[in-house]
């Protein structure tokens, strides 16, 4: 890819690992990647299997089998919820929440969702993305106000969920409307998303907006339209839901920053918004307001998540395919070559489950349990003990 694409996602990296809001806090924000070497590094057997995984700026939490967390990775702001804001090469448990039901993670903050419907935050808080009244950090889990939820989506700055009965509702940032309520104004607490009050199926919150599907099918977004995000064929923001133009009826949908991916009934990949690295997987280098066939997944995707730059989806056979910009290894084929369509991640064929994406890195679930990672490794990102970037995945150790 060009140099000045790759200028731009910097830019764009620099941004959601928090020097947006650094003005309003003395801690520091977490730095833009620098280039490392890949190295070589053994996979290892996991002594604990995982289930999920979530990536987030620079860290991720596997969940596993036992409904508990592990994070590794940046921990500046308190993300990784072990109670300090040391960074993690390796995993570290979350001990004060022992039955996650699932976890998802934000630029600087993380979330899970307890099998008895409450939702638990902890992180960077500087715009209330942790729901909890406030506007304080929390290295330990802080319950979000009043909420019951079954399913949840961490965003750079913002939080969004579906509750029990149905309804669509955020929390955190709001200047580009990301929060869907009509207004522009943040909120520490859940709000409303306007007009999404019911049947509401899963829920994705992006870098500055969100998305959700609903029990038929459709896909509304609202926030920042600026590269065609919200992917109803214009790129004029919204406070409120918009369809996104002519996609057939989905079952998810995910967010990245300026980026937008679902996977329709039909088990086809559709992406939409910023393209300028490949990240739309559809052969081109350019930006689209409304959803393009991501190359060669028209059928038998499982799983996508979508980042800054770059994406990745599991097929239902297990293998895992990722697509755009490459320059820390975050394709996983060993090689540092960014792509417009889909290549297949070294060593996952036939052997994924689940898949996360961060700023500049990829971890997936294996089928047998285990947690890989690739890209850049800076922060202990990628969890196997080391800083280096990796080409190839590389097995999280210490999964206990």
């Amino acid at each position: 890819m060009a140099r000045p694409r790759l200028t731009r996602a910097l830019a764009a990296l620099a941004m959601i690992a928090g020097t947006l809001i650094a003005a309003q806090s003395s801690t520091p924000a977490a730095a833009a990647p620098t280039k490392v070497a890949p190295a070589v590094v053994p996979m290892a057997v996991p002594s604990v299997k995982a289930k999920q995984i979530a990536s987030g700026g620079f860290h991720s939490c596997a969940l596993t089998v036992e409904n508990r967390l592990r994070c590794w990775g940046n921990n500046a702001y308190g993300q990784l919820g072990n109670g300090t804001t040391t960074n993690a090469l390796d995993p570290v448990q979350i001990s004060v929440l022992p039955n996650v039901k699932a976890v998802t993670a934000g630029a600087n903050h993380t979330c899970a969702l307890t099998t008895d419907g409450k939702v638990w935050c902890w992180g960077a808080n500087f715009r209330g993305e942790l729901g909890n009244g406030t506007t304080t950090n929390a290295s330990k889990p802080v319950q979000v106000a009043g909420l019951k939820a079954k399913s949840i989506s961490g965003g750079t700055s913002h939080t969004c969920a579906v509750t029990t009965s149905g309804k669509a509702k955020c929390w955190g940032y709001n200047l580009n409307g990301q929060l869907g309520n009509g207004t522009t104004n943040d909120s520490s607490v859940p709000v409303q998303v306007s007009g999404l009050t019911k049947k509401i199926k899963s829920i994705a919150a992006g870098g500055y907006h969100s998305c959700a599907v609903t029990t038929s099918g459709k896909v509304k977004c609202w926030g920042s339209n600026s590269q065609g995000q919200l992917g109803n064929n214009k790129t004029v923001s919204s406070r409120v839901p918009v369809s996104v133009y002519k996609l057939a009826a989905s079952t998810v949908v995910k967010a990245g920053l300026h980026t937008t991916c679902a996977i329709t009934k039909k088990a086809a990949a559709k992406c939409w918004g910023l393209g300028i690295d490949g990240q739309l997987g559809n052969g081109k280098l350019t930006n689209s307001a409304k959803p393009v066939g991501v190359s060669g997944l028209s059928k038998k995707v499982k799983k996508i998540s979508i980042g800054v730059s770059h994406g990745c989806a599991v097929l239902t056979t297990g293998t895992v395919k990722c697509w755009g910009d490459n320059f820390y290894g975050q394709l996983g084929n060993r090689t540092t070559t960014s792509t417009v369509v889909p290549v297949t991640v070294f060593g996952l064929s036939k052997a994924a489950k689940d898949i996360g994406t961060g700023i500049s890195s990829s971890c997936a679930v294996t089928k047998i349990g285990g947690a890989k990672c690739w890209g850049y490794g800076g922060l202990g990102s990628l969890g196997y003990g080391g800083t280096a970037d990796q080409v190839a995945p590389v097995s999280v150790t210490k999964l206990y």
